[in-house]
């Protein structure tokens, strides 16, 4: 009896602390509202629930081929198939990733001969894509910037996920002119005014080729400018590489503005995505690196990148690596492959000519020369937030409200289609 007494009074004392801790718990994430869509992600998903027939999607940020379908590379095929023929184990990569993968990465963007790398002042790692470059790159300059955290500057418009990464680092993200809605091409003179406006010591992030969304670059003569107008301010640089190969089907000419900036004397940071240029887009694999004075400086910034990437994720994933490694060490792969975003990079270049002629043919009076001059996935077209909305609900053809398509997701079995429908909101 008094075993049973004192468990029944356990049960009454405890009841109440247990409503307690429920209640609470409850009440943790009681205020959280509810986040916007993403505007990308949140096209594909209207997209995939449209049965209409004729709906067409050039929102899309990843290659298809012109029967619209998703093309795993050749290269990367017989690539897979040998890793996987000679695999012999899942273990963990170094917290930098494969040492192998971080050397071919490396010289793919700098050169294998160049400067920086015979003198051992780069410190590079592996990354989560594109994505994990930029958050490494934001997370360090949050960091280590000495003084007040300088504030990051992007083009406006620019890639949307380029705000939020820099601001969850807790540093401001200002932007500079870029596009010109007059003259559908760079603001090269709001640029220049903008960078030499801004504090010392700012920054600047500039789209080494293929500018996402606007598919407008800078000819080299306003790169140099670019470059000396960010010299004489101090201003530090980041390169986002994500279409190397894929914008002009050279991967030598697409890294022309890095190149140019690390000859003028910057020591610049690069962000690159393996995502495109080897369709490898699930596989989240990339590379940053930042250039350094010499290589006490460079083994000592690595350092500490590396811890950065410890709290994040540990280690880098291998697969994408092992793919990228065997197809950049192998001479045959390699040829391969750079025949492989010849015919991607080619085939947008056509579309971007087809569009142009389709958009003729339906009577459009307008200019488009735009659409050819630009380069790249994306064309910024000018068409306005409002007639981006007709285009969707009235011709199921799916975009982002800034006017911004994916030269991919055109074909020549679409083509006709989107260029009429484009001249009837346009007119």
């Amino acid at each position: 009896m008094l075993r049973r007494g004192v468990k029944n009074l356990t049960r009454h004392l405890a009841a109440p602390n247990m409503a307690v801790r429920a209640a609470s718990s409850k009440a943790f994430w009681k205020n959280v509202p509810l986040g916007p869509k993403d505007p990308i992600l949140g096209v594909a998903e209207a997209y995939q629930a449209d049965k209409d027939p004729k709906k067409v999607n050039i929102g899309v940020g990843a290659y298809r081929t012109d029967e619209g379908k998703p093309w795993v590379l050749p290269s990367v095929r017989e690539a897979e198939s040998r890793i996987f023929r000679d695999i012999s184990d899942h273990e963990y990569a170094p917290i930098s990733g494969p040492a192998a993968f971080v050397s071919e990465s490396m010289k793919l963007v700098y050169g294998p001969n160049s400067e920086p790398l015979q003198s051992k002042r780069v410190a590079g790692l592996q990354s989560l894509s594109g994505t994990g470059a930029l958050y490494l790159a934001a997370r360090f300059i949050a960091t280590y910037a000495e003084g007040a955290k300088p504030a990051v500057l992007v083009p406006n418009p620019t890639w949307g996920n380029h705000f939020p990464i820099f601001q969850h680092c807790g540093l401001k993200v200002e932007t500079y002119r870029y596009w010109d809605n007059n003259t559908l091409g760079l603001d090269l003179k709001g640029m220049l005014q903008d960078l030499k406006d801004k504090p010392n010591g700012s920054v600047i992030l500039l789209h080494a080729c293929a500018h996402n969304p606007t598919g407008v670059d800078p000819t080299a003569q306003q790169w140099r400018e670019i470059s000396k107008v960010c010299k004489d301010k101090g201003h530090f640089v980041i390169f986002d590489n994500a279409y190397q190969g894929f914008a002009s089907g050279d991967t030598e000419k697409d890294v022309t503005s890095i190149r140019l900036f690390i000859e003028d004397g910057h020591n610049v940071a690069i962000c690159q995505s393996f995502a495109k240029n080897f369709g490898l887009y699930g596989t989240r694999t990339g590379a940053f690196s930042i250039l350094c004075e010499d290589k006490d400086e460079a083994d000592r910034v690595l350092s500490q990148l590396k811890i950065i990437a410890r709290a994040i994720y540990s280690n880098p994933p291998l697969h994408g690596a092992r793919i990228v490694t065997t197809v950049l060490q192998d001479p045959s792969l390699k040829s391969m492959w750079q025949d492989e975003i010849k015919t991607m990079s080619g085939r947008i270049i056509d579309m971007r000519a087809a569009l142009k002629q389709n958009l003729a043919k339906a009577g459009s009076s307008r200019n488009w020369d735009h659409i050819t001059n630009q380069i790249g996935m994306f064309s910024y077209t000018g068409l306005t937030a409002e007639q981006c909305d007709v285009l969707t609900q009235k011709y199921h053809i799916y975009l982002t409200r800034n006017g911004r398509i994916s030269m991919a997701g055109i074909n020549s079995h679409n083509v006709a289609y989107v260029a009429q429908a484009m001249h009837d909101v346009s007119k």
